[in-house]
């Protein structure tokens, strides 16, 4: 006859069931929340989904953006209402910042774009060159061979989108920060813009790929309850096109990459 075998541990009673769940459930949800108020008031990730930034940021590019950068929000209020709540605020983005913002036509839609004027500053463009308070910002050509390195590296996929005969890449001053911009010499979207003053608690943001970005040249301000984060880092640059895989790039030497 064969050998029974049966377990010595004696079963649970049903309150002990009943505590075994609840305390699965306690630590799902505390998990669940956690998680929550790290994105809602610490860090969030965000994938770019145009060439409105280019040379800085790809087609594909996985951020990851700083939400404390100008203050420490009150965890989930920019999820729940229509402002963010904040514990302590402090003076804001600077020249230079990438943010991430609702954008102000349809709050349900995210923009990212950098920084050119502050609340109180006087803007204007003239001759593809941007002006604050009257005088232009610090500018020079980028060198052909880092041109040449970035279009090798990053932009070949684009050629025929944005070919080099026809791009300038420069490098622009914002204070403390030096970013690389891009102006097509043969298009007049970015070529002149009349002077206007940032509103107090407003700012002023443009795309560095300066003639293929819809910003604050066309749809106005950006208030500070806008902005979700400074953008500071590339976790991950890929971009799967499902209707032609032959169009899909990978930018693994992108992965780490510190945004200024």
């Amino acid at each position: 006859m064969a050998e029974e075998f049966k377990s010595e541990q004696p079963a649970l009673p049903r309150n002990s069931w009943k505590k075994v769940v609840w305390d699965n459930v306690v630590s799902l949800g505390s998990a669940l929340l956690l998680v929550l108020v790290i994105r809602s008031s610490v860090i969030e990730a965000f994938k770019i989904p145009s060439g409105s930034m280019i040379p800085t940021l790809l087609v594909g590019d996985q951020i990851f953006v700083n939400k404390f950068a100008y203050g420490l929000r009150v965890p989930l209020t920019d999820w729940i209402g229509d402002k963010p709540l904040y514990f302590y605020k402090n003076n804001g983005p600077e020249r230079g910042d990438i943010i991430v913002f609702k954008y102000p036509v349809d709050p349900d839609v995210y923009f990212i774009k950098r920084v050119v004027a502050l609340p109180g500053d006087r803007i204007e463009m003239k001759n593809k060159e941007v002006f604050i308070n009257g005088k232009p910002f610090e500018r020079k050509p980028m060198a052909q061979d880092q041109v040449n390195r970035i279009y090798e590296k990053w932009l070949h996929d684009s050629e025929g989108e944005y070919p080099k005969e026809r791009m300038t890449i420069y490098e622009d001053r914002f204070d403390s920060e030096t970013a690389t911009i891009m102006v097509d010499k043969q298009s007049m979207m970015s070529v002149n813009f009349e002077a206007v003053t940032v509103p107090e608690g407003n700012y002023f943001v443009m795309g560095d790929n300066r003639d293929n970005s819809k910003d604050s040249r066309f749809w106005g301000f950006v208030p500070f309850e806008n902005i979700k984060g400074r953008a500071f880092i590339v976790w991950l640059s890929l971009w799967i096109d499902f209707d032609d895989l032959s169009r899909s790039t990978q930018h693994f030497d992108r992965i780490g990459t510190i945004l200024h």
